[in-house]
């Protein structure tokens, strides 16, 4: 087994000559040769593709340090296409056919990570991309981040799709939540924003007077002494769902739907961050933002199976 030098900064790896010719099942002559011809025939630039690394090799009873020239992803990948050896060719093989699911799909796939579970991870997929109109900003990045999030719940997306979900775990704890306690909130949040510069003073200022008012109660109503949303999950998704959608504010309705989401959520010590991170509300929020409103329903229970409440 052949372990390479991970370079996460430049994005890339590093192999020695003697490690390359290991990986591809060859003598390291022929590897030698192809790297000579790569940088002769301009395939590749010398000085950005390789770097010296100093090696520890125990010769007889001596322990020497010598440097090492290494090559990175790109010239390995070049050698790759030029070996013959079936590992080269079964690379090849690999190589081309992750490079057309790459350019027909937007996206590639570690097949060995998904296991048994691949045509569940294809479905998660194209359920979450069809919720978005065909001229969406919501790119094919954001989706696999939703999916990624939703690992353990692939097998509740077809039950999902088809408006047929139950509960599973639900949260009736009792959370206040009024318009002046989320507004302060939204203060401090958005005098950060501005000291960043990253927000007007039209950030987070009501459209209509009442208007967050008017949300809250939407979230927290009841009747018959029964509240209309029972679980913490369904408040928290309602309350993203109503701040994106209704735009109650002149600017800034998405980060401050997402905001209070959040604020609501550890409120109710029920914000997993391994889950909702940061990268995954983003793609979430602007999924909701562009849905349709015929979908708000599937769009809030996306939300409640997102924080764990729902089944299959």
């Amino acid at each position: 087994m052949v372990k390479l030098r991970g370079d996460f900064e430049r994005e890339t790896v590093w192999a020695s000559q003697a490690e390359i010719a290991s990986v591809f099942a060859v003598n390291v002559r022929p590897v030698n040769e192809h790297i000579k011809n790569i940088y002769k025939s301009g395939d590749l630039q010398e000085a950005p593709t390789i770097r010296n690394f100093r090696i520890v090799q125990t010769e007889g009873k001596r322990t020497i340090e010598r440097d090492v020239i290494h090559y990175n992803l790109d010239t390995i990948i070049s050698i790759g296409y030029r070996v013959n050896s079936k590992l080269a060719t079964d690379f090849r093989q690999w190589a081309t056919k992750t490079l057309r699911e790459h350019i027909t799909k937007g996206f590639t796939i570690n097949r060995s990570q998904i296991g048994a579970h691949y045509e569940e991870f294809q479905k998660a997929v194209e359920t979450l991309k069809s919720l978005a109109p065909a001229k969406s900003n919501v790119d094919t990045e954001s989706v696999l981040e939703l999916v990624r999030a939703f690992a353990d719940t692939w097998f509740s997306l077809d039950a999902y799709d088809k408006e047929a979900l139950t509960p599973k775990k639900v949260t009736k704890r009792s959370v206040a939540l009024t318009a002046i306690t989320l507004m302060e909130g939204v203060s401090v949040l958005k005098g950060e924003l501005m000291h960043k510069g990253e927000a007007t003073d039209n950030f987070a200022t009501e459209r209509n007077r009442g208007a967050v008012e008017g949300i809250i109660g939407n979230v927290m109503q009841s009747f018959g002494g029964q509240t209309l949303y029972p679980t913490v999950e369904e408040k928290a998704a309602h309350l993203l769902y109503f701040i994106i959608k209704n735009h109650p504010f002149v600017d800034g309705n998405k980060r401050t739907g997402a905001y209070a989401f959040i604020w609501y959520l550890q409120k109710a010590k029920l914000l997993n961050t391994s889950v909702i991170r940061p990268a995954t509300l983003t793609a979430l929020t602007l999924l909701i933002a562009e849905s349709d409103p015929q979908d708000k329903e599937k769009m809030v229970k996306l939300v409640v199976m997102l924080l764990g409440g729902l089944k299959r």
